[in-house]
């Protein structure tokens, strides 16, 4: 949703800027996603790497956001600007790329929510449609939610932001429920935890077999990344907020603290009433439904915490899974119209026409409709392909949550990259400077990309290592063709401009 900042006249203070942060970054289903990957290991990584990434990047979108700020092109004015067009282009379509990749995974992950929602537990396993297979039925009805998200946008129904209200209050509100459900379950438990701390080697020890070797424990570095993800609002902040030289710094210190604390409390409070082997060992848990089946087993731990019945305390359970997948189905539906439009609108809004070939940059009614169905045309492919793969359920999932990780947090290493070319251009104003020497903005530059450089590129060779070549190949197919997509267009408008320049030439000669 964007900002009007001509109706803003009081300027944001350090409290409501920490409370804008958090409300942008931290995400709920996180938590037992680290949980289910890394167990108790998982907090430490997520508190370096929001030392290490979340900091340091956050306050360079604050600069390139504050020196930026009357730009409409977004992240590819600050390319274009800071290195050169072509550069802004590849790395704008990347970042475009990572929502598409996006809808795919939330195409076929949305009915997880409401199947928890009708039925009270994951039940899209064993759904058919016509007599196919569970994942080629999710496939099935991908397609149709996605053509019928395209239809509704390019009608002019750009959001439906009153539903994205209200399954973001309800996520928030999960938070509540598993603070509080998990000291009710600690204190009927006598104070011992489901998940036993044995020892100091319990936080650096994941309990899932993949994950236990040095190079798959940094790979879920990149997960921990993914979980602050959203940061980017920091940019469109600071020019709103009082005394921003001071207040902005000081704020994204406090907020990354606060959301390393609160992630890593979550992970925690998760291990007090869910025993990683007996509910998460099984192979029906993948990271698509484990954030389900953790909140349905808090349900029935509070039930017989309560000394309720068996039977009793699995209706419990069903009731918390079903409050967290109308929770999650809420917030994904007003997010996917949202994201359907919003950063393709702004792809073609902020570069040259000429970029695109036939129609595909005309905007009608506000709205790129040639180019959604042309995104839309292009999701299709990528879930029939999935889908008709011959992987199971829980494959399909885990492959587009990588795949999904892999392609958002490439285009944060390039943002970071271009950082020291952007300090270095005495010409473009900087209003906001926290970085105010050259070496400290090669230091963040250089911290902020090997972090995520190194993070991918463990999470991509990890599988390779161990025989699941799939995987990998999965992982580096999609950003590998979206930046080949984008160098060809790109080539295409330079030589188109180039041939109307020597045109105009020789037309005046």
């Amino acid at each position: 949703m964007e900002t009007n900042r001509e109706s803003v006249t009081k300027k944001l203070t350090f409290v409501p800027v920490i409370l804008m942060i958090f409300t942008s970054v931290f995400g709920f289903t996180n938590m037992p996603r680290a949980f289910f990957l890394m167990g108790y290991s998982a907090i430490p990584w997520y508190i370096i790497s929001g030392i290490t990434f979340f900091i340091l990047y956050a306050l360079m979108m604050g600069e390139y956001g504050a020196s930026f700020r009357s730009e409409k092109g977004g992240i590819y004015s600050w390319m274009e600007k800071s290195v050169g067009p072509r550069f802004a282009f590849v790395v704008t379509f990347m970042w475009y790329a990572s929502n598409v990749i996006w809808m795919v995974n939330v195409s076929s992950a949305i009915w997880i929510p409401l199947s928890n929602t009708i039925f009270g537990t994951d039940t899209t396993g064993s759904w058919s449609i016509f007599g196919l297979s569970a994942t080629q039925s999710l496939g099935i009805l991908a397609v149709l939610w996605m053509l019928l998200v395209t239809f509704v946008v390019t009608k002019g129904i750009k959001q439906v932001s009153w539903v994205a209200s209200v399954g973001g209050t309800a996520v928030a509100l999960l938070n509540v429920v598993l603070l509080v459900g998990a000291v009710i379950v600690l204190i009927a438990n006598g104070g011992h935890l489901a998940q036993p701390i044995t020892s100091v080697q319990t936080f650096f020890h994941s309990p899932k077999a993949g994950y236990q070797t040095p190079i798959g424990v940094l790979s879920f570095v990149v997960f921990a990344i993914f979980a602050y993800g959203g940061i980017e609002v920091v940019g469109g902040l600071v020019d709103q907020t009082d005394k921003p030289e001071r207040t902005m710094p000081k704020a994204i210190t406090v907020a990354a603290i606060i959301i390393a604390v609160a992630y890593s409390l979550g992970i925690f409070l998760i291990g007090i009433f869910t025993n990683w082997h007996s509910v998460l060992g099984s192979d029906k848990v993948n990271l698509g439904n484990v954030g389900y089946v953790v909140m349905q087993n808090l349900g029935y731990q509070i039930g017989l915490g309560l000394g309720l019945g068996q039977q009793a305390s699995l209706m419990v359970g069903a009731w918390v899974a079903r409050l967290v997948g109308l929770s999650m189905f809420l917030a994904l539906v007003g997010g996917f119209v949202t994201l359907g439009y919003a950063p393709l609108k702004q792809l073609i809004e902020g570069t040259p026409t000429e970029l695109w070939p036939g129609k595909l940059g005309k905007i009608t009614d506000g709205v790129p409709k040639n180019a959604l169905w042309v995104q839309c045309l292009v999701v299709l492919l990528l879930i029939v392909l999935l889908a008709f793969g011959g992987e199971g359920v829980s494959t399909f999932f885990n492959y587009l949550a990588l795949m999904t990780n892999v392609a958002m947090t490439l285009p944060y290493m390039f943002l970071a990259s271009a950082f020291v070319a952007f300090k270095k251009k005495t010409s473009i104003p900087k209003p906001f400077e926290v970085f105010k020497s050259m070496g400290s903005a090669w230091i963040a530059t250089v911290v902020v990309t090997l972090t995520v450089g190194f993070a991918n590129l463990f999470t991509i060779v990890q599988p390779a290592i161990t025989g699941d070549w799939s995987s990998t190949i999965w992982m580096i197919v999609g950003p590998v063709i979206f930046a080949v997509v984008a160098l060809l267009l790109y080539q295409r408008y330079d030589r188109k401009v180039q041939a109307d320049s020597a045109k105009a030439k020789r037309q005046v000669s």
